[in-house]
């Protein structure tokens, strides 16, 4: 009898959702948020926010992501300096925005987050966009620091990136007692 391998696209969803689980729950909370915020999958502020500051973080958050789309559009299609300008601005400020809040703890967790709310064409220069809203002054020494850290020489040297769509986006899950769930 022949193996069965797994399929290219389930391996993928698999590897995703594992990468997700490694993250820290309020990275998780964090990334689930902001990909209801993104693309409005639901009310944030009713679902996420556990007090007026939350509820002024998100408010904030959705001032910040209305600019997504124009930066989506914005991929550049090569590597000059002149073509990334137009790109990268407006995405340092939506990135030093989410590092401000203080959830996103790595390189790692910012590119799951950004590959999802940019687009897996974005890979190539979220390492510079993280590294850039890494070192905005409005973040602590040490918060600089710890991010700066996270990012690795492999992903900083990188020669190349997949263009591959993320697959995994995850969501809101309703917790349910262990002894209501049907059998």
């Amino acid at each position: 009898m022949g193996e069965t391998k797994p399929s290219a696209p389930g391996f993928s969803t698999l590897s995703e959702i594992k990468e997700f689980a490694s993250f820290a729950a309020g990275a998780q909370r964090y990334i689930r948020r902001s990909l209801d915020v993104a693309f409005d999958r639901k009310d944030a502020i009713a679902l996420w926010s556990r007090d007026s500051v939350e509820a002024a973080s998100i408010q904030a958050q959705y001032r910040f992501y209305d600019r997504l789309p124009e930066i989506r559009a914005l991929i550049p299609d090569s590597s000059a300096i002149a073509d990334a300008e137009p790109f990268m601005a407006p995405l340092v400020s939506v990135a030093a925005f989410d590092l401000g809040q203080g959830r996103i703890e790595s390189f790692s967790a910012f590119r799951f987050l950004y590959e999802r709310l940019i687009g897996a064409e974005a890979r190539p220069w979220l390492p510079a966009v993280f590294c850039a809203a890494a070192s905005m002054p409005h973040l602590q020494p040490e918060r600089r620091k710890m991010l700066l850290q996270s990012i690795s020489e492999a992903v900083a040297m990188a020669p190349g990136w997949s263009k591959r769509a993320p697959a995994f986006y995850p969501e809101w899950v309703e917790k349910v007692e262990a002894g209501t769930a049907a059998h």
